[in-house]
């Protein structure tokens, strides 16, 4: 399969998750991506030792990477990573906000020196913030954005998403906005600089949740494994197990209740005729489907559902995932051996990428001084 990225060229200055993530979708497309990591290592290397004695985390994210340890306080290595910057596309760092400037390697220098340069920076704020130069990390950005106030159940009280979601999320909005600024690159023969913040990104995503406050005047509820606008849609227990079912139309339900629940009368409820209303009496349509499905299998439940074309779900284990027949695997190779990590989402011509080895630290130190040392300064 041909790499759309082939002979595009990132150096990234990056530690941690979101600007890995990005930067890990751009080597999967066939970018050429250098890795600077201070001497000691991108932190992210000792987040666990559960991938072959390595961390799950740096696995995943540094793939096709390749690894140079650089000290930014010696002049030298800055002069290394100026060669590297003059020479490449792209340019992406989530150092803290004002470290690159103070090193010389600020974006409006870089843009003013290497028009054609994209150069990306990642931020827990945005710039011209109050909060910009505070710390920010993922769990930080899930409570302050009010993710966490929406997660879990009344009964837990505020949760933590169970993935780095803003990192991720920001790596992924990182990564289309580097490519759509190739694109315009191609156009008008001009770089960009791009400016992410993890706090944006996801309360991007709070739109919903935030307009229901608003403009409905509505706190939203944390509802555990339920939906806030449909019902019936959320889990509930079976004999063997939990599913997770959701019905999106009036027509939906009338099938539930007569081909699942086997019992017509309760589509007819006046409390339960339309979805405004079942939400509004969630607590008595989840009771009254409860008390039917408590006494089925999975088995059965799942194929009946199937049967009647209703979206489910079972509600699954890490172990159970490792067993999914829809879970699609790809092999990675380190220096401890192959680990089989999670595809990539997307299908090009009916083909996964192949994925890179991930690299030791400092494992292409060598090669890429030799191959971007600076030339020496002229005789006086």
């Amino acid at each position: 399969m041909p790499h759309a990225l082939k002979d595009v060229l990132v150096v990234a200055l990056e530690q941690a998750v979101a600007a890995p993530i990005a930067t890990s979708r751009l080597a999967d497309a066939g970018a050429r991506v250098i890795k600077l990591e201070r001497p000691e290592g991108d932190f992210a290397r000792g987040y666990d030792d559960y991938a072959l004695g390595q961390s799950s985390y740096f696995v995943w994210m540094n793939r096709g990477k390749e690894s140079c340890r650089v000290d930014l306080n010696k002049a030298e290595d800055r002069a290394l990573v100026e060669a590297m910057i003059a020479k490449a596309d792209i340019f992406i760092q989530n150092l803290a906000p004002g470290a690159t400037d103070r090193l010389g390697l600020g974006s409006k220098d870089l843009r003013n020196r290497f028009p054609r340069l994209i150069v990306c920076d990642v931020s827990g704020y945005a710039p011209g913030t109050a909060n910009y130069f505070r710390k920010a990390y993922d769990l930080l950005i899930q409570a302050e954005v009010g993710l966490a106030y929406i997660t879990g159940t009344d009964l837990s009280g505020p949760s933590r998403v169970g993935i780095s979601i803003c990192d991720i999320t920001t790596g992924q909005a990182a990564y289309g906005a580097i490519l759509e600024a190739l694109i315009r690159r191609d156009r008008t023969g001009e770089g960009s600089h791009l400016q992410v913040s993890l706090f944006d990104t996801i309360a991007d995503y709070m739109n919903v949740p935030y307009l229901t406050r608003r403009y409905g005047g509505k706190e939203p509820s944390r509802l555990g494994l339920a939906h806030p606008s449909i019902a019936p849609y959320g889990s509930f227990r079976l004999k063997d197990g939990a599913i997770l079912i959701a019905v999106q139309s009036e027509r939906e339900w009338q099938i539930l209740c007569r081909d699942v629940l086997h019992d017509p009368a309760l589509a007819a409820d006046d409390r339960f005729e339309s979805n405004v209303k079942r939400v509004r009496n969630r607590a008595a349509v989840d009771a009254c489907i409860q008390m039917i499905l408590a006494t089925k299998t999975a088995e059965v439940v799942t194929r009946e559902l199937t049967d009647a074309k209703i979206a489910f779900g079972m509600v699954s284990t890490m172990n159970d995932l490792l067993q999914h027949e829809s879970a699609a695997v790809l092999p990675v190779e380190t220096a401890n051996g192959t680990v089989e990590v999670l595809a990539p989402p997307v299908i090009i011509d009916g083909k996964r990428p192949t994925l890179g080895h991930v690299p030791t630290l400092g494992q292409h130190d060598e090669a890429l001084r030799r191959e971007f040392a600076p030339a020496p300064a002229p005789a006086p």
